[in-house]
């Protein structure tokens, strides 16, 4: 008896000595040797080895209370042990970066896993307007280590320094250290949404000097249940409520 084909071939585990790899464009591969990860609660899908998991709910009661207020936050587990994790979310694309003593800004809805040696919070996002103040929150990253991030399809990075850039909220992954952030009401604003305009009112706009990483799809919000609600992203709700 055998089995004929490639399968086992086509798809046999990535080797590599990064504690971060992806096995493909929708897994990422941890190695566990060295020391414990955070990642999304959920997102394991497998492990080779002896991996231990512990609930971190939303990462201490600090970080509790402002995801009650902000609506924002990350349900973290905390992965330890020895052997080899995957980690995957919805078959979402999976983006690996290495921060060297720097910090990124993420929509808490594409945060997958990160090494034990960042930092993490839930911040306030300072803009102009009366009308938007306290209503913008999403995830810092800071510190050095391994970051997996997730994305609806292949993103683009936009170097804001080039030119004005201006992203819809709900598309938005990442903006990294040295990016400032806005908001504007695109043109026609709320009545052109009620005569039935585009409904892209809400924009973020970026400046400054770095990357914004947009993918091509939108960020749907999820009740506590798991079920699909609607749109979100590091906005919240600005004018739903």
């Amino acid at each position: 008896m055998a089995i004929h084909g490639s399968l086992f071939e086509d798809f046999r585990e990535t080797e590599s000595r990064d504690q971060f790899v992806r096995q493909n464009s929708k897994l990422l591969k941890v190695r566990m040797d060295y020391g414990p990860v955070s990642a999304r609660l959920g997102s394991m899908v497998a492990y080779q080895g002896d991996v231990r998991f512990a609930n971190r709910g939303s990462g201490g009661l600090d970080k509790m209370l402002k995801k009650a207020m902000t609506g924002e936050g990350v349900p973290i587990m905390e992965a330890s042990g020895q052997g080899e994790l995957f980690l995957a979310d919805d078959a979402s694309d999976v983006q690996v970066l290495y921060l060297d003593n720097d910090m990124i800004s993420v929509n808490g809805a594409n945060v997958l896993a990160f090494s034990s040696s960042i930092d993490w919070d839930i911040h306030r996002v300072a803009v102009r307007g009366g009308m938007m103040a306290g209503g913008l929150f999403n995830v810092s990253l800071r510190g050095s280590g391994y970051v997996a991030v997730t994305s609806k399809g292949e993103p683009v990075a936009l170097d804001v320094a080039q030119a004005p850039t201006f992203a819809d909220a709900h598309a938005v992954v990442l903006w990294t250290a040295g990016v400032r952030m806005d908001v504007r009401v695109d043109t026609g604003g709320l009545g052109s949404l009620i005569r039935g305009g585009t409904g892209e009112t809400i924009q973020m706009t970026f400046s400054g000097e770095g990357h914004v990483l947009v993918q091509p799809a939108e960020n749907e919000r999820t009740s506590g249940a798991g079920e699909r609600t609607g749109r979100s992203g590091g906005l919240g709700d600005l004018l739903g409520g």
